[in-house]
């Protein structure tokens, strides 16, 4: 493979599972060294290990961004590795499905938390060097990745606050996009259907038998599907910006 991003850095969030997971792995293929964020410690030093063995280059740094001082500190102990920041991807998420009448505060407050503030946090740490990075002339172009969700454009009952965040997502990466397009700062937004991940993971019984019932009958994505659109979004010429990828799966209604 031609490895497109050679010299650059990016970070992933949430690279313990999932989308987060294979999307380090593609972005290291193609010659990204990668600092993988999220909170299990032990999960990311074996995807260090593994990028590693396949030739590339990574650094684990246990975080949980919904603290401000350790999103911020995330993003400085990348440039103090690596010394510059090209891409970021901020795929963290939570999903905790309820009724709003019977939904647990509490996991509304969680999932802002990671989904929203989260974001917010690492991204205003790491964009002075995201514009740093556009300026020179390695590719004369930097990249925000916001991993959003088909929930965030449209909704259904138990979903309410999960929406809530996922809408905020993509407001906060349409105004971001537009702020930052002159400096040569892409930001794009992808919007997954359902993808064979820990998401659910979250959910009671009840939950997780609504979900095997309504999304149980057809084949999900795989999370190699979502890493290869958002490597296929930061890859492209710095004269092309996607600014918005919304992937389902083929027989999702």
């Amino acid at each position: 493979m031609t490895q497109k991003l050679t010299g650059t850095v990016a970070i992933v969030t949430g690279a313990s599972s999932g989308i987060g997971h294979a999307t380090a792995l593609d972005l290291a293929s193609h010659g990204a060294s990668v600092a993988l964020v999220a909170r299990r410690a032990d999960r990311l030093t074996d995807l260090v290990a593994e990028i590693e063995r396949n030739g590339g280059t990574a650094i684990a740094i246990p975080t949980d961004i919904s603290d401000r001082a350790q999103a911020e500190a995330a993003v400085a102990a990348t440039i103090e590795r690596f010394g510059r920041l090209d891409i970021l991807v901020n795929n963290a998420g939570l999903m905790i499905l309820a009724r709003a009448t019977e939904a647990n505060v509490e996991d509304w407050d969680r999932m802002i938390a990671i989904n929203q503030q989260g974001l917010l946090y690492i991204t205003k740490a790491a964009l002075p060097h995201l514009q740093s990075a556009a300026r020179d002339d390695l590719r004369e172009v930097a990249d925000i990745v916001n991993v959003s969700s088909v929930a965030g454009r449209s909704t259904f009952p138990t979903a309410s606050a999960y929406s809530l965040t996922k809408y905020g997502v993509n407001g906060f990466s349409e105004a971001l996009r537009q702020e930052l397009g002159e400096s040569h700062v892409r930001v794009g937004v992808l919007e997954p259907g359902k993808v064979d991940t820990e998401l659910d993971s979250h959910n009671n019984d009840e939950i997780l038998a609504h979900i095997e019932a309504n999304f149980g009958g057809f084949t999900m994505l795989d999370p190699q599907d979502i890493a290869e659109s958002i490597s296929f979004m930061v890859t492209r010429p710095w004269r092309a910006a996607i600014s918005e990828i919304w992937v389902m799966p083929t027989e999702q209604a």
